[in-house]
């Protein structure tokens, strides 16, 4: 007999928020290679697009890591905010006086 384990929900979610933080890190440390190299460059609108679908957190330490993008202020005070607004939807979310069921 052959067993297929399928992800609950919950498990599938924190996936996600471990991929698209792992991809927000590379993506500063691609972006400040290209950037050494004079090559194409990714837009600033994707570094921000990435940290809020949730990858705020490899966005953050991407950029002190690779020394990148922190001497531009809307980054600096942008994505620790993006970070706190993502922290208080989860609170919400979890004070919410509806139950969320993950299975």
């Amino acid at each position: 007999m052959v067993r297929i384990y399928l992800m609950n929900s919950l498990e599938l979610i924190i996936c996600y928020f471990i991929i698209i933080n792992l991809i927000s890190f590379l993506s500063m440390g691609w972006d400040k290679r290209k950037a050494k190299t004079h090559r194409y460059r990714t837009p600033e609108s994707v570094l921000f697009i990435q940290a809020v679908l949730g990858g705020s957190i490899g966005s953050i330490l991407g950029m002190y890591v690779f020394r990148h993008k922190t001497k531009h202020w809307y980054f600096v005070i942008g994505m620790p905010v993006i970070l706190v607004l993502q922290i208080a939807l989860g609170v919400c979310v979890y004070m919410a006086p509806f139950e969320i069921l993950f299975r």
